[in-house]
């Protein structure tokens, strides 16, 4: 059975656990082949070439932006790798070859960086079009390092592997990214060696452009549309669970077992991402069955995420949410029977690329719920320019997510368990397929109410 499996940037750190769990778990032999994985870098790395994903800390990137000397800033990234990798010697990392390799690769980097800024300089281009290659061409800086250590490791191990570097580093043909992951794969014998590929690709549209740190993901599923395996599997180092076990307890939620794409859609649109919405649609319009499992709990099947999985129950599968959002109400008295009004706010959002997660409508006002970080000063001046009145609250936003959840009942007792709980609803909603029951709430009250909603629901 071939398989393209994924693995995670802090699985991956924990290298020790994924030989131990994942590649060699129960198998030997021919059983060990017939498997594609694709690897993100190491955990904080893309961290250290681009910026802190959560904080925004600036990394290398943010010199080059800035047009600031940056190679000290990179050679200090090589030297921290470098240190990385004696963590993997125990493993059988052959550590001066290792070295080797990212050194090169970093000063090569520095090389095509220093030729960008060069030009950027210059003033005569598009600086956009030169960050954009710039911000890739350090991305791929990451997985490139941890696939070539994965290799040197099984190599030394007496397993035969092959490493598909998809960062087209030496490669100047202008291929688009299904293009070189084609090309990549076209030769390779799948029953005879475990395939190693970089989660960066190189394309000519730009891997980053529309995915940015998504990436991983997106070459994840186009490998396995261009291979067609038998299952994709995600290695987290967590289960997808029935509630956020920091929230609620270990002890109170479940790993879900089976789900749809429509399902994991529902939860990457509140920030709890089994699999980026983008690199999943490929994989459920070519009827690619996904399995989540934990790296650390590898007897455990984990979650199949399949395209027409129905639960056979009406229970809730997944109680989630995010406090990271805000509440922007817009009233105005002339909305009342005004054909277009929405039409006209949408294309206020729409000209600052801000996407909202919830919307709820009444005669004279639109509420509409968005992320924070969108929130900028441009979009509160635009609106305020437009209407009579708009209100900006901090909240947070509850859901009862599940394949078969039209049961009835169930939104009257998820509000009388918020209500025991001392939790005012400030807006609800559900569309007509009834797959998200949607509860905005005040933002101090979000994990109240996930933990109330999973003791009545969960």
């Amino acid at each position: 059975m071939l398989t393209v499996e994924k693995i995670g940037g802090t699985s991956m750190t924990a290298f020790a656990d994924v030989l131990q769990n994942i590649i060699f778990h129960g198998r030997q032999g021919a059983a060990l082949y017939n498997r594609i994985f694709v690897v993100s870098a190491y955990a904080n790395v893309t961290n250290w070439l681009l910026e802190n994903k959560k904080t925004g800390a600036p990394g290398v990137y943010h010199h080059i932006t800035q047009q600031q000397e940056f190679r000290q800033a990179l050679q200090d990234v090589a030297a921290k790798l470098q240190e990385l990798n004696k963590q993997y010697e125990p493993l059988g990392l052959d550590l001066a070859v290792a070295d080797a390799f990212i050194q090169q690769r970093i000063n090569q980097a520095q090389t095509y960086l220093e030729s960008l800024t060069n030009v950027l300089a210059s003033g005569y281009v598009n600086a956009a079009n030169i960050l954009q290659a710039a911000r890739e061409i350090l991305a791929s800086i990451g997985e490139a390092h941890s696939a070539f250590n994965s290799v040197n490791i099984l190599q030394n191990r007496g397993v035969n592997a092959t490493l598909v570097d998809l960062s087209g580093f030496d490669d100047a043909q202008a291929l688009t990214i299904d293009e070189r992951i084609k090309q990549a794969f076209a030769q390779i014998d799948f029953a005879k060696t475990i395939c190693v590929a970089t989660g960066y690709t190189k394309g000519t549209e730009g891997i980053m452009r529309e995915f940015d740190r998504g990436y991983s993901e997106v070459t994840f599923s186009k490998i396995a549309v261009a291979v067609r395996p038998q299952e994709a599997i995600i290695h987290k180092e967590y289960h997808l669970c029935s509630a956020d076990p920091n929230l609620v307890g270990i002890a109170n939620c479940r790993p879900v077992g089976f789900t749809n794409y429509d399902v994991a859609d529902q939860l990457a649109d509140v920030g709890m991402e089994a699999i980026h919405p983008k690199a999943s649609k490929p994989l459920e319009i070519n009827a690619i069955d996904l399995r989540i499992k934990n790296t650390f709990e590898p007897e455990h099947p984990g979650t199949l995420i399949t395209r027409d999985f129905v639960s056979k129950e009406k229970h809730v599968e997944v109680i989630t949410g995010t406090d990271k959002v805000v509440l922007i109400d817009i009233y105005d008295p002339l909305m009342v029977g005004t054909a277009g009004f929405d039409l006209h706010l949408m294309q206020v959002f729409y000209d600052l690329n801000v996407s909202y997660i919830f919307k709820a409508t009444s005669a004279n006002s639109i509420t509409l719920l968005i992320w924070k970080k969108d929130l900028k000063p441009e979009l509160t001046a635009a609106l305020e320019a437009k209407y009579e009145k708009v209100t900006i609250e901090k909240a947070a936003m509850v859901c009862l997510i599940g394949s078969n959840i039209d049961e009835p009942g169930l939104l009257a007792r998820a509000a009388g368990a918020l209500a025991e709980a001392g939790i005012n609803i400030r807006s609800a909603g559900f569309a007509l397929r009834k797959v998200n029951i949607q509860f905005i709430v005040g933002r101090e009250d979000y994990q109240t109410a996930i933990v109330a909603l999973n003791q009545a629901l969960g």
